[in-house]
């Protein structure tokens, strides 16, 4: 999405060339490919541990590190996967990302409208919010170590990127749209008018 913006609005002319059918086919199909293989890579890691602890993950997924803590055995290559493989990935996803928008930031000072600015700003602000808000809980929860207080932590950090995040989502994206926003105001306008007359 940062690379469709930075496209979007440093390119324009430019877009569906850069943009080409074949091209995002190509985007999918690569982030497809390195999720498949990063996931294969904890499965197959997992499956050779041996299990022998209670039966039961105390988290509301079965995400890797409770798992983790559930095997008998030395955990420490696992672990040091979840670290290195997830730090590597997110660190260079979270900066093609920043990199993105800090193209994008130096082409909003060249333009001259106050109008052209504000329209491209708003148009980032909404991926941008998401990112944050998924990298920074993402990062705390798997780049930390793997302790019983931690756990409980990235029970609480995980419901925001597996539930909050893409919850709001449609709620931040829908903002941006006019109709959204002007049937956003007239509902609150008119309830704030019914209060006031009651």
């Amino acid at each position: 999405m940062s690379y469709d913006r930075y496209v979007a609005i440093c390119n324009p002319l430019r877009y569906q060339i850069l943009m080409a059918r074949a091209v995002c086919l190509q985007l999918a199909f690569t982030s497809w490919l390195i999720g498949s293989l990063y996931s294969l890579s904890h499965t197959v890691l997992t499956s050779r541990l041996p299990f022998c602890k209670m039966n039961k993950i105390t988290h509301f997924i079965c995400d890797i590190k409770p798992l983790l803590k559930l095997a008998c055995t030395d955990t420490h290559l696992n672990e040091s996967l979840v670290n290195i493989v997830t730090g590597s990935l997110g660190f260079i996803t979270f900066v093609m990302i920043i990199i993105s928008y800090t193209f994008i930031g130096i082409h909003l000072q060249n333009i001259r409208s106050e109008q052209g600015r504000s329209k491209a700003f708003s148009t980032c602000t909404s991926h941008l919010t998401v990112v944050l808000l998924f990298f920074g809980t993402a990062f705390c929860t798997y780049l930390s170590p793997v302790t019983k207080d931690s756990l409980e932590q990235d029970r609480i950090t995980a419901v925001l990127f597996t539930v909050i995040t893409p919850a709001l989502n449609p709620i931040i994206y829908a903002l941006r749209n006019k109709e959204v926003k002007k049937a956003f105001r007239r509902r609150y306008f008119i309830k704030w008018i019914k209060s006031i007359c009651d």
